[in-house]
């Protein structure tokens, strides 16, 4: 059983089913996931859109369907009875269900386990607790939890294999009705409903205040897959600008734009990769972001930053998220320069720190060494 609650955890959970189908065809997989999970070969129980929430307020609205969800799963546990349950992030909802799967005999393997290190370190005790091992994807997570004794092995980023265009230039920008020879702005503003209705004003207002300096600017939105498309070309309408609209090339809409926008998370580290200078906007509800201020130990909101161990890309957070602040930044790394090009060699180091490819082949090899009769991995 494999559980994902979220559209970065369909990513890696498709690549690891994927990797899992080629090792072991004959395997019964099932649970949480989306598109990709289900392209690759698992039997979706749920759909991750179902789960696309975020935030204190909105955990509590879904309450009555999370808990449903829960006693769903958990009954399955008995029913189905699986060698082992595999948990991709979204630690809020896993974290419950491992305490479940671990009463029930279940063992557990947590991949992507939640960023601890960042917040919620009382979490570890629970990490040690309720699971078998930990796979990790980012370079200095096994060092930490290995320190907190809780089992683990650093597998690598999937992103290093995932994060690379399908399209050139040229045939990109002619589908999406964009001119070559004009700078293109990338603005990706998340995946679940809430952030998109937080972060997507300012970004749009920002590139208004771009587009007012500089006309040739033009501008691509990455869609989410689950993603509400009517609201999002709602938000865009009113804006004035011609943003295209671009779905499911996230990759494709980072690798050729002169900068990207991003809300923090995935999408930072994935634009790290492909080495587009960002700038990363964070907005949510004032009580999760009270919260959060509460939690947080750590400097840097974006995963680029963390990896890179400094800022080197810029962040506006909350109240500090003004368009008029995103766009003089924007102002100072879109052209050629000093700045630019000082982002750009910092982004060059990015890859390297993540792991060489492979990543999801040797998280289904410790994956499946952890079933009944298997070795090692």
């Amino acid at each position: 059983m494999i559980i994902a609650g979220e559209t970065s955890g369909d990513l890696h959970g498709g690549m690891l089913v994927a990797e899992l189908r080629t090792l072991r065809p004959d395997l019964e997989i099932y649970g949480i996931g989306g598109d990709r999970m289900r392209a690759a070969g698992m039997d979706l129980l749920y759909h991750i859109r179902e789960f696309s929430f975020m935030g204190v307020a909105e955990v509590l609205l879904h309450l009555p369907f999370i808990l449903s969800a829960l006693r769903t799963l958990t009954g399955l546990l008995a029913a189905r009875r699986p060698d082992l349950v595999v948990l991709i992030d979204y630690p809020g909802f896993n974290l419950r269900f491992a305490r479940r799967a671990k009463q029930a005999g279940v063992p557990v393997v947590y991949y992507v386990p939640p960023q601890v290190w960042a917040w919620g370190r009382g979490r570890v005790r629970q990490l040690r607790r309720l699971t078998r091992k930990l796979l990790v994807i980012l370079p200095f997570e096994e060092e930490f939890y290995r320190r907190c004794r809780v089992p683990a092995s650093y597998v690598g980023s999937p992103l290093v294999d995932a994060a690379k265009p399908a399209l050139d230039r040229r045939s990109f920008l002619a589908r999406h009705g964009l001119e070559p020879g004009r700078h293109v702005v990338a603005l990706l503003p998340g995946s679940r409903a809430q952030e998109i209705e937080r972060i997507l004003p300012v970004m749009l207002d920002a590139c208004g205040l771009l587009r007012e300096q500089d006309p040739s600017l033009q501008f691509a939105l990455a869609l989410a897959p689950h993603v509400d498309r009517a609201r999002i070309a709602s938000l865009v309408g009113r804006c004035g600008l011609p943003v295209a609209l671009v779905e499911d090339r996230p990759y494709d809409v980072l690798a050729h734009a002169r900068l990207a926008l991003v809300a923090s998370g995935t999408a930072t580290l994935e634009a790290g990769i492909i080495g587009t200078p960002m700038i990363i906007i964070y907005r949510t509800s004032a009580l999760t972001y009270l919260l959060g201020r509460l939690l947080l130990r750590v400097p840097f909101i974006g995963l680029v930053n963390f990896v890179a161990g400094k800022q080197v890309m810029p962040e506006f957070v909350q109240g500090d998220a003004r368009p008029g602040a995103i766009a003089l930044m924007a102002r100072v790394l879109i052209p050629d320069g000093q700045p630019r090009a000082a982002v750009l060699a910092e982004l060059a180091r990015i890859k390297g720190l993540l792991g060489g490819p492979g990543a999801a082949g040797r998280a289904a090899r410790e994956v499946l060494s952890l079933l009944p009769g298997e070795r090692p991995a």
